[in-house]
Order: structure tokens, then C-alpha cells, then sequence
């Protein structure tokens, strides 16, 4: 039986996807498991694997697609032998009004009533109540073949008592519920009224007019999804800014030391950047302050037990901020391997979720770029990011003599609704005393 391949969801955020390439051509097999197309996700390019298997028997969408409803169906997947459905076929058939997969779409195009099915197919099934009396309250166990061959016949899943192990319905259980045919099966529901109208969506404002000669650069799905969450960062966090001086000479010679103490080449090897000790000394001074690794919600303020750090990796796409798990409890050169590692899988879209998704804390670094001084934008539901700027000689005034000292100028960005202006200052103050003092690093 011919069975739709869906755009997957491959992060919690996304809704839409661009199918960046297919792996697989028409004609050839699929096992579970292979790896049939790349997706480019909100966040980053990911690779997507089989559920079912079969013959790969028509490509829906092509490569290179933008805006692929998750859901939608990208491709059809037949049995070896079987004929491929004319046309798209496949991808019309009428979803039932709830699917077992998940909710319904929120609004759907009108459409006129289909004709009724022939006397052969099983009529539409009518969610029943469970055993514990609430429809749907139980979790129904099926493999994703026998859930779609189940979608796209109409069956409910409620009703067929499933032969595989612990109950799970197969394949084989679906294709028993059709040889029954309609007298087994209980009648259809009756139509549902339709629904009201939703309220018409706000009119977008109108593009400006361009008379200067241009070029267009499309926005890719992941440029799109940066420009919404730092819209709704800026229009819903109130942000507010702590900037200070770090003297870094100190840091600058542990750091050269360290290096020069490190093995030139196998195991153990390392080679600390200025990055590598501003992630661990905000680690460790974010153990002291668990109220600034923390983020608002309407209900209560969320403290984060582990020391999550995202660190900002600029990308040909757009931002990344792959995120050192547990930094307070990792030893410099762990933090700097791991750091170049996802940095570098990151600027070649090869992350996975779990790297990127979650962190209590952001850091952004320009210092690379000799910027004197930045402030960034919070990174939701985070509720703070470091500005880090370039270290540079200064003159500076110590024991009221004019000396030169390497400074380097941090800002915090705080959400006010979690971290006031003192706690913000009394953070800033204590990460100077750890970046001054970079020896407490080691302990």
C-alpha cells in the first residue's frame, strides 16, 4: 500500500522547512533508518531518516523547495511491485478530522464535500471513548506504517486490537481491518457543524517601494527564524544594560602559559583561546549566582541546576549558539576541544538538536573583530548574554600613578523581570574578580 512521506518536524520550534536535497532517487529502496534527504530547519541543515520501508516511488516536492508545511507530503513510498498512484494522488487524500499523529491544522481551505467512498472502503471511523471513558486519553501503540495506512484509509486506531509485541499494532493488524470490510467497521461519524471563521489575519504592511538597483537575496529559513525571536526579544524582554572594564594581563599569561605547556600533537592536546576562559570563568561564577542562570516565566522564575552555556557561532546562514553543557564542571581543555568541535560542526550545518537547543546563559564574542565595546540581545527565554569586546592596551590609573594595562569591555544584557540592576552589578563585579584573578580557574 502506497504511503506518503511526511515533512518531518526536526525541532521543536519549526513549522516549515526548505527540502535542501534528496539522497535517495525515485525507483530506489528505503530501509528504516537511511538517511533519504537533508531539511534545513529553523536552525540548522539536518539529515532525515526512513520510518518505513519500501520502494522510493515518486518525488512530490523537489530539492531546493522552500516552505514545506511540516506534515506535508514530500514523497511516496510503495511496496516493491506495486504501482505508484497516478499523479499526487497520494498526497490528496482527505486526512480524517483527527489524526492520530496529532492535532488538526487550526484552519483549512474550503473545499467541497468528497464523494462517498466506494462500497469496498471502509467508512471514516468516529473516535470512540477509550476504556477509562475520555476519547483519546490513551496512548495508542503503533508502528508509523500501520498509523498512516490507518490515516489514509479512514481506520481508528482506537478499535483494532494490535498483534505485535505489548499490543502494538503492525501492518499486518491494518491490513486484517480491511479485509473486513465496512460491515465490521462502525458507522461514520456524523458531519461535524463547521467551524466560524477566524478572524482575518492583520494586513502586512507594504514593502517599500526600491527604485535603487538591487539584488534580491532570498532569506533562508533559518535567517527568517533569527529575525522573529530577535523581534520578540527586543519587543517583550526589558532588557537593560552593565557594562565594565576586565583588565586581562593575568589571563593573557595563564593562558600562554598553558598553551606552552600543552602537547604539540595525540591525545590530550589543546590550545586555549581568550573564549575558552571567559566560558569557564562565567560558568564558575554563574554557580555562584544560580538566580542570573534563570529564566521568566508567568507562574515563577525557573533557576537552572546545570550551568548550561550558548556561545554565539557566526555561520554562513546566520547565528548559531551551540552550548557547552556543564562548563562549571569541565577543565580548560575539555571546554576548548569541545568549543572548536561544535564550532566547526556548526559552520557546516552538522549539529544536532540536543547541541544547539536548551543553555541558561548566552556569550557573544566580537572581539575577534577588534569591536571596542557591543550590547546583544537576549537570547530567549534566556534571561542574560555577555558582550565580550576585543582586549586592548589602554592607560589606566593604578595606585595613582598612569600605567597601561590590556582592558576588555563587557556588557550584560539582562531580562529586568528576573535579574535587577543590583544582582546584575553584583554578577558583573564577581566575574571581574574571577577574570583579574584567572589562577581560581584551576581550583
Amino acid at each position: 500500500m502506497a504511503t506518503n512521506i511526511l515533512m518531518p518536524a526536526l525541532s521543536p520550534t519549526m513549522t516549515e522547512g526548505t527540502l535542501a536535497r534528496w539522497l535517495k532517487k525515485e525507483g530506489e529502496p528505503v530501509k528504516s533508518g537511511d538517511i533519504i534527504a537533508e531539511i534545513e530547519t529553523d536552525k540548522a541543515t539536518m539529515e532525515f531518516e526512513a520510518v518505513d520501508e519500501g520502494i522510493l516511488g515518486k518525488i512530490l516536492v523537489p530539492e531546493g523547495t522552500q516552505g514545506v508545511k511540516v506534515n506535508e507530503p514530500i514523497g511516496i513510498l510503495v511496496e516493491e511491485g506495486e504501482e505508484v498512484p497516478a499523479g499526487d494522488a497520494a498526497a490528496k487524500q482527505p486526512a480524517p478530522a483527527q489524526p492520530p499523529s496529532g492535532p488538526a491544522p487550526a484552519e483549512a481551505p474550503q473545499q467541497q464535500a468528497p464523494s462517498p467512498p466506494p462500497q469496498a472502503q471502509p467508512q471514516p471511523q468516529a473516535q470512540q471513548p477509550r476504556p477509562n471513558g475520555h476519547a483519546g486519553a490513551e496512548r495508542v501503540f503503533a508502528s508509523p506504517l500501520a498509523r498512516r495506512m490507518a490515516q489514509q484509509a479512514g481506520l481508528d486506531l482506537n478499535r483494532i486490537q494490535g498483534s505485535g509485541p505489548n499490543g502494538r499494532i503492525v501492518k499486518a493488524d491494518i491490513e486484517a481491518a480491511l479485509a473486513k470490510g465496512p460491515a465490521a467497521q462502525p458507522a461514520a461519524a456524523p458531519a461535524a457543524q463547521p467551524a466560524a471563521p477566524a478572524p482575518a489575519p492583520a494586513a502586512k504592511a507594504p514593502a517599500p517601494a526600491v527604485t535603487a538597483p538591487h539584488t534580491p537575496v532570498p532569506n533562508s529559513t533559518i535567517r527568517k527564524v533569527i529575525a522573529r525571536r530577535l523581534s520578540e526579544s527586543k519587543q517583550t524582554i526589558p532588557h537593560f544594560y552593565v557594562t565594565m572594564d576586565f583588565e586581562i594581563d593575568a589571563l593573557l599569561k595563564l593562558r600562554a602559559d598553558l598553551n606552552a605547556k600543552a602537547p604539540k600533537e595525540g591525545p590530550g592536546t589543546f590550545r586555549l583561546s581568550v573564549n575558552d576562559l571567559v566560558i569557564k570563568a562565567v560558568a564558575v561564577t554563574l554557580r555562584r549566582f544560580p538566580n542570573v542562570n534563570a529564566m521568566w516565566t508567568d507562574e515563577a522564575i525557573l533557576q537552572f541546576q546545570d550551568v548550561d552555556i550558548s556561545v554565539a557561532v557566526a555561520t554562513p546562514t546566520g547565528l548559531i549558539t551551540p552550548i557547552i553543557r556543564k562548563a562549571d564542571q569541565k577543565g580548560l581543555a575539555a571546554i576548548s576541544n569541545e568549543m572548536k568541535d561544535l564550532a566547526a560542526r556548526a559552520k557546516e550545518n552538522k549539529l544536532k538538536p540536543e547541541e544547539f537547543q536548551g543553555g541558561g546563559f548566552s556569550i557573544s564574542n566580537m572581539g575577534m573583530y577588534g569591536v571596542r565595546e557591543f550590547s546583544a540581545i537576549i537570547n530567549p527565554p534566556q534571561a542574560a548574554i555577555l558582550a565580550v569586546a576585543a582586549g586592548e592596551q589602554r592607560p589606566v590609573v593604578k595606585n595613582g600613578a598612569l600605567a597601561i594595562a590590556t582592558v576588555m569591555t563587557c556588557t550584560l544584557s539582562v531580562d529586568h523581570r528576573v535579574i535587577d540592576g543590583a544582582l546584575a552589578a553584583e554578577f558583573m563585579q564577581a566575574l571581574k574578580g574571577v577574570v583579574e584573578d584567572p589562577l581560581s580557574l584551576m581550583l
